[in-house]
């Protein structure tokens, strides 16, 4: 029998809490040996998307079918296919790497043995060998959520559930988590992937769901959903706020297209189409005006435009652009 190509196949999924729907109506589907993202504002369904599929809640409408089994009858046998690992971290701080994940390898039923030898293997995959005696409370962030996903992956599970990986990470940290995550869908592992940072979706995931209000709203890969609000832009950024109306004006003149301005980046943005053309033309006019310019670049529309002309919904952290849980 042909394996699935859908490791996720999910059609009218509903969840109520009381008399609120968190879901109502939810698609999705997610390829086998990919990492899936789903972001959306605060409340869209993202954490109760997850919860449902991996058996934590039960689903009051639609189907689901996880891992190759169905939702509402073999909760049971996708608990066995699945891993997930959630916000907080699960490991005990006073023990060794080595010694959480076997723990976990003891819970998930392998004997002494297979257990040393499981938590022996992830420390190497995950690059933890050199510091798998440490107590944990020694570990830096990044170094705590590659062994949250090492104790994930203890029974090789063939799908991953990650939700928000990274929160609280310094830069350091959630590119050591990044490159473990590629690592395991290098090696055929499926992921579905939810995250506050429209970076790191934008950064791991081949294909993107838009929640909000408990339904998708947009799907696609990280550049086709950039496409949809248009092609390349221009970026005028000045030395000071006084000269921002003049600029925007001058900007909108010269690209023929509506203008947005961020105000306290002293940025004006605009859609182009003839790239070359188009900057030629901004740069001489404001050069013809006299005006102080810090920056001009063409860039393509980021994940942060996308989420804000889908949702309406924008919240920046220390770490990039973020998307509320």
């Amino acid at each position: 029998m042909p394996t699935p190509r859908r490791a996720i196949t999910v059609r009218g999924l509903g969840r109520r809490f009381k008399d609120r729907w968190a879901l109502r109506g939810l698609d999705l589907e997610v390829d086998r040996g990919t990492v899936h993202g789903l972001l959306g504002p605060n409340g869209a369904g993202k954490s109760t998307t997850v919860r449902v599929l991996t058996t934590l809640l039960r689903h009051h409408e639609g189907t689901a079918e996880v891992a190759g089994h169905d939702l509402a009858t073999e909760g049971a046998l996708i608990r066995h296919r699945i891993g997930l690992v959630g916000q907080n971290a699960a490991v005990d701080e006073v023990l060794g790497g080595h010694q959480n994940l076997e723990l976990f390898a003891r819970l998930h039923h392998l004997g002494r043995r297979d257990a040393r030898r499981r938590a022996d293997e992830l420390l190497e995959r995950f690059g933890l060998a050199d510091t798998g005696r440490r107590p944990v409370s020694t570990y830096s962030g990044g170094m705590r959520r590659r062994l949250d996903l090492a104790a994930g992956m203890i029974l090789a599970p063939p799908l991953l559930f990650l939700d928000e990986p990274t929160v609280g990470l310094d830069p350091r940290g959630r590119e050591e988590v990044w490159s473990a995550v590629r690592g395991l869908v290098d090696d055929g592992t499926t992921v579905l992937l939810t995250t506050q940072y429209l970076e790191e979706a934008d950064r791991l995931a081949s294909r993107i769901s838009v929640i909000d209000h408990g339904r998708v709203i947009a799907e696609g890969s990280p550049s086709g959903l950039k496409s949809r609000i248009g092609g390349d832009r221009i970026d005028v950024v000045l030395t000071d706020e006084e000269s921002l109306e003049r600029a925007a004006a001058l900007v909108e003149r010269a690209t023929g297209s509506p203008v947005r301005t961020l105000r306290e980046e002293h940025r004006i943005s605009a859609e182009v189409e003839d790239r070359a053309a188009a900057l030629t033309r901004v740069v001489r006019a404001l050069d013809n005006e006299g005006l102080r310019v810090a920056d001009v670049l063409l860039r393509r529309p980021t994940l942060d435009e996308v989420f804000l002309h889908l949702t309406g919904t924008e919240e920046h952290s220390h770490h990039g652009t973020e998307v509320g849980r």
